[in-house]
This record gives C-alpha cells, sequence and structure tokens, in this order.
C-alpha cells in the first residue's frame, strides 16, 4: 500500500520529538544547530529514536533535517561537502530504521524529509512568529542546498513543517511543482490563534492557496497547544478538501533565549485527543516538542481500535453468501 492509500483509508500515525529523545539519550541540543548536531558522530542514537518511535506504533519517520541546512553547519565550521553529508545521513538513517523495522515485523512505514523554515535557522523562535522578510531568491538560495540534497536520496515524501509564513512556502511549492513535481509534499504552519499562522495571514487564505497545488497531499498546523486543535482543524476544514495533519506540542512555552521548553503543567491523553480531532477531520495525527513514546503510543492504540471497527463493518457489509444459496433454493 502506497503512502497516499494508506492515508485514505486507515490514516496515518506520526512520530514525536527528536529533540525530547536525543536529550534523554545525553545529546545537549541546546545550540543553534539544535538536533542536527547529532549528525555528526551520534547517528546511532537518531536511529534509535526512529526505531523506538516505530515501535510505539508510528507510521511516518520525520528526518533529523528540521534545522539541518548548509548555511548553520558552515557557521559551525563544517564544509559544504561536510554539511550535506551529514543532510543525507539524516534521511539515510531514517529509512534504515524504516527498512529494519519492515524486515523484523513486515509492516512498511515511511520517512518524511523535514524542511524547517528560515526561521528555524534564525534559531531565536521566528518560526513562531515569521518576523522576517526575504525575496524569493534569498528563499531559494537558503532552502536549495538542502532540498536537492534530501530529494536525492528519495525519501517517500517532503514534511515543510513548522511553517510561519505562507510566502516562504510558496516559493517552495512553486519550485517542486517545476523540479519535482513527483514528490509527495505535507505542509504544515505554526499557528498564532485557531484562525491565523504565526505571522497573521488568515487560515482561509492559507488553505486556499495550498489548495492550488496538487502534490500536497496534506496541509495542516504543528508545534501548538493541543487545547487549539479541535477549533483549528474545524477552521481549516471549511477551506479545504485536502487531508488535515496536526501534531501538537505538549503545551509549554518556548523560551528563545535558554532554547528550552517551559513545561504545561496540564496532561494530555494524546489517544482521547486523537478520537476527537479525527472526528473533527484530521487524519495524519502525531506530536512535536516534548512529546515522546507515549504520546504515540496513544495516538496508534486509537487509530487499531478504529481500523479494527472498520474492518468489522466491511465484514458485516459482506453479503452472506451461504444464505443466499439457502434462499435460493427454496425459491
Amino acid at each position: 500500500m502506497d503512502l497516499i492509500k494508506q492515508i485514505s483509508s486507515k490514516g496515518l500515525v506520526l512520530d514525536g520529538a527528536m529533540s525530547t529523545a536525543l536529550e534523554k539519550q545525553g545529546i545537549d541540543t541546546n545550540t543553534d544547530l539544535w538536533t542536527a548536531v547529532a549528525l555528526d558522530k551520534d547517528l546511532d542514537k537518531v536511529y534509535k529514536v526512529h526505531m523506538n518511535y516505530f515501535q510505539a506504533g508510528a507510521q511516518m519517520a520525520i528526518t533529523d533535517t528540521y534545522q539541518a541546512n548548509v548555511q548553520a553547519f558552515e557557521k559551525h565550521g563544517y564544509s559544504e561537502d561536510k554539511a550535506k553529508e551529514m543532510i543525507a545521513d539524516a534521511v539515510k538513517i531514517a529509512k534504515k530504521a524504516r527498512d529494519d523495522f519492515e524486515k523484523k515485523t513486515g509492516i512498511h512505514n515511511y520517512v518524511a524529509a523535514s524542511v524547517g523554515s528560515y526561521g528555524a535557522y534564525l534559531a531565536e523562535g521566528d518560526e513562531f512568529r515569521g518576523d522576517y522578510d526575504l525575496t524569493k531568491k534569498q528563499y531559494l538560495d537558503f532552502h536549495l542546498p538542502r532540498l536537492q540534497v534530501l530529494l536525492q536520496n528519495k525519501p517517500d515524501c517532503l514534511a515543510i513543517e513548522t511553517q510561519p509564513k505562507l510566502d516562504e512556502v510558496v516559493v517552495l511549492l512553486d519550485w517542486l511543482k517545476e523540479n519535482a513535481p513527483e514528490m509527495p509534499v505535507y505542509v504544515s504552519f505554526t499557528l498564532h490563534d485557531t484562525t491565523k499562522i504565526s505571522d497573521g495571514t488568515p487560515l482561509k487564505k492559507v488553505m486556499e492557496k495550498i489548495n492550488e497545488y496538487d502534490q500536497v497531499f496534506a496541509v495542516g498546523a504543528n508545534c501548538f497547544k493541543p487545547f487549539l486543535a479541535t477549533t483549528a482543524i474545524d477552521k481549516m476544514r471549511e477551506f479545504t478538501k485536502k487531508n488535515i495533519i496536526v501534531y501538537p506540542n505538549l503545551g509549554g512555552i518556548y523560551n528563545e533565549f535558554e532554547r528550552n521548553w517551559i513545561p504545561f503543567n496540564a496532561k494530555f491523553d494524546f489517544g482521547k485527543l486523537s478520537k476527537e480531532w479525527y472526528e473533527h477531520g484530521a487524519c495524519i495525527i502525531g506530536g512535536c516538542c516534548s512529546t515522546g513514546v507515549k504520546e504515540i503510543s496513544q495516538i496508534a492504540a486509537f487509530y487499531k481500535i478504529l481500523n479494527n471497527q472498520k474492518s468489522k463493518q466491511k465484514l458485516d457489509l459482506k453479503p452472506n453468501i451461504n444464505l443466499m444459496k439457502s434462499t435460493r433454493s427454496k425459491v
């Protein structure tokens, strides 16, 4: 079953945070490279994060390339070639985890190559504000060195994620439409509130623009507070027929000065929340910052129940052949 058919028939469970999982393995992500710091000498730990999420029920791994871009690596003294090698390794290690999991279980999962915003590169929380303005050429000069490496390593799809600005996404989608039209893409924005993305653009305008791109198979939001999800899904569903994707964080506040998350006191049951989000129109669900194996397991448990119910309904709808034969014999 290919990715699009999987989503249409059964929905999809995304993975959870990379940063939290790496930190639990002793990786210091408190730098402007964030989780990309692990791509130099700790690929085994990145592999373990992907494998743990697959074992928890995730069906799609997001590569550790959100903040891995050539410019950031060069600022830290890496050569352009080494930077591109590490970006390629991020895709390869996610695909290896996927393939190893399939060999053990027979379950085929997917890999989404993460494309973070220019705001993520600035490493000051700009992906939650969108307070920067670049020309089309500047956006492409920034994104293409990473994007081309990602495409060369053939992920199952691209995740243009945690995006605060519509114009930046449009530049990427226009380039992809011209240069890689066969690559499936999902787009996920950060939110100012339940009616606008981070730079203030109304969701109505955002959805209507994204609707123009056939290769975008899903659109939605990530890294926002879980209690905003249902209303945001309802608003997005008003203006798009595309699959809706949501993967909130755990409700914390990002401290841009110390580059960490201030936890939110409330506890969230992602199983119950997933049921609500699904009923309101989201079919691709996962977790973002501070989420982990626990939350992904809860989402996967919901989908297991849902798909068992769907299977039972299909069985109940099948005609009873023996009964039909018996009825005919009496006529």
